[in-house]
Protein backbone atom coordinates (compact mmCIF):
# COMPACT_ATOMS: atom_id res chain seq x y z
CA UNK A 1 0.00 0.00 0.00
CA UNK A 2 1.39 3.41 -0.60
CA UNK A 3 3.30 5.38 1.54
CA UNK A 4 1.40 8.62 2.29
CA UNK A 5 3.34 10.67 4.94
CA UNK A 6 0.29 10.59 7.46
CA UNK A 7 3.38 11.31 10.03
CA UNK A 8 4.06 14.34 8.43
CA UNK A 9 0.82 15.24 7.85
CA UNK A 10 0.17 14.96 11.20
CA UNK A 11 3.17 17.06 12.15
CA UNK A 12 1.58 19.84 9.87
CA UNK A 13 -1.60 20.02 11.68
CA UNK A 14 -0.18 20.06 15.18
CA UNK A 15 2.00 23.19 13.91
CA UNK A 16 -0.90 24.90 12.49
CA UNK A 17 -2.75 24.08 15.65
CA UNK A 18 -0.24 25.66 17.77
CA UNK A 19 -0.10 29.05 15.79
CA UNK A 20 -3.73 29.28 16.18
CA UNK A 21 -3.01 28.76 20.05
CA UNK A 22 -0.90 31.76 20.37
CA UNK A 23 -2.89 33.96 18.21
CA UNK A 24 -6.40 33.35 20.52
CA UNK A 25 -5.37 33.04 23.84
CA UNK A 26 -8.78 31.20 25.15
CA UNK A 27 -8.35 28.26 22.34
CA UNK A 28 -6.40 25.53 24.18
CA UNK A 29 -9.04 25.93 26.80
CA UNK A 30 -11.44 24.83 24.58
CA UNK A 31 -9.72 21.62 23.74
CA UNK A 32 -7.11 20.61 26.44
CA UNK A 33 -8.09 17.38 28.58
CA UNK A 34 -9.53 19.09 32.24
CA UNK A 35 -12.53 18.04 34.16
CA UNK A 36 -14.80 19.04 31.47
CA UNK A 37 -13.91 15.78 29.15
CA UNK A 38 -16.58 14.31 30.98
CA UNK A 39 -19.51 16.17 29.06
CA UNK A 40 -17.09 17.53 25.61
CA UNK A 41 -15.39 14.12 25.20
CA UNK A 42 -13.71 15.19 21.97
CA UNK A 43 -10.96 16.72 24.23
CA UNK A 44 -9.79 13.47 24.94
CA UNK A 45 -8.97 13.68 20.79
CA UNK A 46 -8.23 17.14 20.30
CA UNK A 47 -6.06 17.36 23.66
CA UNK A 48 -2.86 15.28 21.82
CA UNK A 49 -2.94 18.17 19.18
CA UNK A 50 -2.01 20.80 21.55
CA UNK A 51 0.88 21.55 23.10
CA UNK A 52 2.13 23.77 25.66
CA UNK A 53 5.59 25.45 23.99
CA UNK A 54 7.07 25.77 21.11
CA UNK A 55 9.70 22.96 23.20
CA UNK A 56 7.56 20.87 23.87
CA UNK A 57 6.01 20.95 20.04
CA UNK A 58 9.08 20.40 18.65
CA UNK A 59 10.21 17.32 20.36
CA UNK A 60 6.82 15.78 19.60
CA UNK A 61 7.67 16.57 16.22
CA UNK A 62 10.65 15.27 15.43
CA UNK A 63 9.39 12.01 17.32
CA UNK A 64 6.62 11.44 14.93
CA UNK A 65 7.98 12.25 12.28
CA UNK A 66 10.76 9.73 12.69
CA UNK A 67 8.97 7.22 14.48
CA UNK A 68 5.58 7.57 12.47
CA UNK A 69 6.89 7.25 9.18
CA UNK A 70 8.93 4.40 10.13
CA UNK A 71 5.56 2.32 11.44
CA UNK A 72 3.88 3.70 8.36
CA UNK A 73 6.78 2.14 6.10
CA UNK A 74 6.38 -1.13 8.12
CA UNK A 75 2.77 -1.46 8.46
CA UNK A 76 0.43 0.65 6.21
CA UNK A 77 -0.98 4.40 6.36
CA UNK A 78 -4.39 2.72 7.60
CA UNK A 79 -2.73 0.74 10.49
CA UNK A 80 -0.35 3.48 11.65
CA UNK A 81 -3.61 5.88 11.92
CA UNK A 82 -5.14 3.51 13.88
CA UNK A 83 -2.24 3.24 16.58
CA UNK A 84 -1.80 6.80 16.70
CA UNK A 85 -5.64 7.65 17.12
CA UNK A 86 -6.21 4.38 19.50
CA UNK A 87 -3.56 4.38 21.32
CA UNK A 88 -3.48 8.31 22.15
CA UNK A 89 -6.87 7.91 23.12
CA UNK A 90 -6.42 5.38 25.20
CA UNK A 91 -3.39 7.12 26.97
CA UNK A 92 -5.54 10.49 27.79
CA UNK A 93 -8.08 8.50 29.20
CA UNK A 94 -6.11 6.89 31.60
CA UNK A 95 -4.14 9.94 32.40
CA UNK A 96 -7.65 11.64 33.04
CA UNK A 97 -7.85 10.00 36.11
CA UNK A 98 -4.44 11.54 37.57
CA UNK A 99 -3.89 15.11 36.53
CA UNK A 100 -6.14 17.94 36.51
CA UNK A 101 -5.22 18.81 32.92
CA UNK A 102 -2.79 17.50 30.28
CA UNK A 103 -2.09 17.58 26.18
CA UNK A 104 0.33 16.86 23.83
CA UNK A 105 0.92 13.89 21.48
CA UNK A 106 3.26 12.31 23.58
CA UNK A 107 0.77 9.21 24.80
CA UNK A 108 0.66 8.54 20.68
CA UNK A 109 3.62 9.28 20.21
CA UNK A 110 4.60 6.42 22.38
CA UNK A 111 2.08 4.03 21.39
CA UNK A 112 3.86 3.97 18.15
CA UNK A 113 7.35 3.87 19.39
CA UNK A 114 5.68 0.67 22.04
CA UNK A 115 4.38 -1.09 18.60
CA UNK A 116 7.65 -0.66 16.82
CA UNK A 117 9.39 -2.15 19.99
CA UNK A 118 7.29 -5.42 19.26
CA UNK A 119 8.24 -5.54 14.96
CA UNK A 120 11.19 -4.49 14.98
CA UNK A 121 13.01 -4.45 18.46
CA UNK A 122 16.38 -4.93 17.02
CA UNK A 123 16.11 -1.62 14.99
CA UNK A 124 18.74 0.23 15.73
CA UNK A 125 18.23 4.22 16.49
CA UNK A 126 20.30 6.95 18.51
CA UNK A 127 19.18 7.66 21.81
CA UNK A 128 20.84 9.44 25.05
CA UNK A 129 23.82 10.10 22.26
CA UNK A 130 24.61 6.63 22.04
CA UNK A 131 23.05 3.40 18.99
CA UNK A 132 21.18 1.08 20.86
CA UNK A 133 18.26 -1.51 19.62
CA UNK A 134 15.02 0.00 20.30
CA UNK A 135 13.65 -2.20 22.64
CA UNK A 136 16.91 -1.09 24.91
CA UNK A 137 15.96 2.60 24.40
CA UNK A 138 12.35 1.32 25.01
CA UNK A 139 13.32 0.11 28.67
CA UNK A 140 15.74 3.20 29.29
CA UNK A 141 12.50 5.24 28.58
CA UNK A 142 10.05 3.38 30.15
CA UNK A 143 12.80 3.43 33.27
CA UNK A 144 12.74 7.14 33.62
CA UNK A 145 9.28 7.50 32.79
CA UNK A 146 8.36 4.81 35.71
CA UNK A 147 10.31 7.19 38.43
CA UNK A 148 8.75 10.48 37.23
CA UNK A 149 5.39 8.57 37.55
CA UNK A 150 6.59 7.55 41.22
CA UNK A 151 7.21 11.03 42.26
CA UNK A 152 3.78 12.36 40.83
CA UNK A 153 2.19 9.85 42.85
CA UNK A 154 3.91 10.63 45.95
CA UNK A 155 3.10 13.76 45.49
CA UNK A 156 6.27 15.37 44.75
CA UNK A 157 6.73 15.69 40.78
CA UNK A 158 9.95 16.24 39.04
CA UNK A 159 8.49 18.11 36.58
CA UNK A 160 4.84 19.01 33.95
CA UNK A 161 5.72 15.64 32.13
CA UNK A 162 2.74 13.34 31.65
CA UNK A 163 4.77 9.88 32.94
CA UNK A 164 1.51 7.99 33.36
CA UNK A 165 0.72 9.26 29.70
CA UNK A 166 3.98 8.06 28.57
CA UNK A 167 3.36 4.45 29.92
CA UNK A 168 -0.50 4.26 28.85
CA UNK A 169 0.10 4.94 25.43
CA UNK A 170 3.53 2.58 25.68
CA UNK A 171 1.19 -0.64 26.74
CA UNK A 172 -1.10 0.30 24.31
CA UNK A 173 1.29 0.54 21.65
CA UNK A 174 3.12 -2.49 22.28
CA UNK A 175 -0.82 -4.73 22.57
CA UNK A 176 -0.76 -3.51 19.32
CA UNK A 177 2.32 -4.61 18.04
CA UNK A 178 1.59 -8.18 19.09
CA UNK A 179 -1.51 -8.23 17.73
CA UNK A 180 0.11 -7.00 14.07
CA UNK A 181 3.18 -9.15 14.30
CA UNK A 182 1.12 -11.81 14.47
CA UNK A 183 -0.47 -10.83 10.88
CA UNK A 184 2.78 -10.26 9.40
CA UNK A 185 4.49 -13.75 8.20
CA UNK A 186 8.07 -11.92 8.14
CA UNK A 187 7.33 -10.29 10.98
CA UNK A 188 7.80 -13.41 12.58
CA UNK A 189 11.50 -14.17 11.61
CA UNK A 190 13.78 -13.78 14.88
CA UNK A 191 15.78 -10.47 14.02
CA UNK A 192 19.69 -9.48 14.59
CA UNK A 193 21.14 -6.52 15.38
CA UNK A 194 22.42 -4.49 13.03
CA UNK A 195 25.04 -1.63 13.76
CA UNK A 196 26.02 0.83 10.73
CA UNK A 197 29.92 0.52 11.04
CA UNK A 198 30.54 3.65 9.43
CA UNK A 199 27.66 5.48 11.42
CA UNK A 200 29.87 3.96 14.76
CA UNK A 201 33.05 5.62 13.41
CA UNK A 202 31.02 8.90 12.66
CA UNK A 203 30.23 8.86 16.72
CA UNK A 204 33.70 7.92 17.98
CA UNK A 205 35.07 10.90 15.76
CA UNK A 206 32.16 13.47 17.37
CA UNK A 207 32.50 12.19 21.06
CA UNK A 208 35.58 9.98 21.58
CA UNK A 209 37.91 11.81 20.81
Amino acid sequence: MKFRFYAIKLSAIMILIFIIQIIFNNFTELFILNKESLIQPWRFITAIFLHSSAIHLIYNLFALALFGSMLERILNWKKFLIIFFVTGVGANLISFNFYDSSLGASGAIFGIIGALIILKPMMVIWAFGLPMPLFVAGILWTAGDLMGAYWFLVGNPIDNTGNIAHLSGLLFGIIFGFLYRQKIPKMRKKEHLKIDESEMRKWEDSFLR
